[in-house]
């Protein structure tokens, strides 16, 4: 008998796509799903090209071993579609670079390989994880720090109210490190919505 899922932590409705969801990530059940996603060439940027199954088994398990740094499986109507890591930016090495001020949460973002494009999906995943996020009553601002050469999450994070602060130097890249608070967040969705 095949062993349940963690059941979603959080879960959204968007008209004309479906239901998208984040739950914990299982590691035994997601690890060949996340392996595929992580060795494509367009997630070059997530560091793991050249990983074998064992070294993202390693990798998540690390990060499982933490209190401070969680990994999430999205799902668009129960399949998987994209990965979400949450963490504490003081306890990461984005937070040696910037005063990490009370309310400061880390976020990482993956969209896996589409099964068939859908247009405006990727904004969904996004406003997905954003509003999960801010759904949080202690979360006051998402800090990010995409590498300075990915320029299509820099243009994402943009319209979702991001505003860049600073090029920092990290272990693994030079990065635009940039904050949206929930008023930033807000006032993003209505722009978009406008048009």
């Amino acid at each position: 008998m095949p062993r349940a899922l963690p059941e979603p932590t959080y879960r959204r409705f968007v008209a004309g796509l479906g239901t998208l969801s984040l739950r914990p990530l299982d590691l035994d059940a997601d690890l060949r799903t996340l392996h595929g996603w992580v060795t494509r060439p367009y997630a070059r940027y997530w560091g793991l090209l050249n990983a074998s199954l064992a070294d993202v088994r390693t990798e998540y398990q690390r990060i499982a071993s933490t209190a401070h740094h969680r990994a999430f499986l999205g799902e668009h109507d129960g399949r998987p579609a994209f990965l979400m890591e949450r963490y504490s930016p003081a306890h990461d090495a984005v937070g040696q670079v910037y005063d990490v001020a009370p309310g400061d949460i880390g976020m990482h973002v993956l969209v896996g390989p589409p099964v068939a494009p859908i247009s405006g999906f990727t904004a969904a995943v996004f406003e997905t994880i954003m509003d999960s996020l801010f759904g949080d009553p202690l979360v006051d601002r998402v800090v990010v720090e995409p590498d300075v050469r990915n320029t299509k999450i820099q243009a994402l994070n943009a319209r979702m109210g991001f505003r860049k602060h600073s090029i920092v130097t990290l272990p693994d890249k030079q990065a635009w490190l940039s904050f949206c608070t929930r008023d930033q967040y807000a006032d993003a969705l209505r722009m978009n919505e406008v048009g």
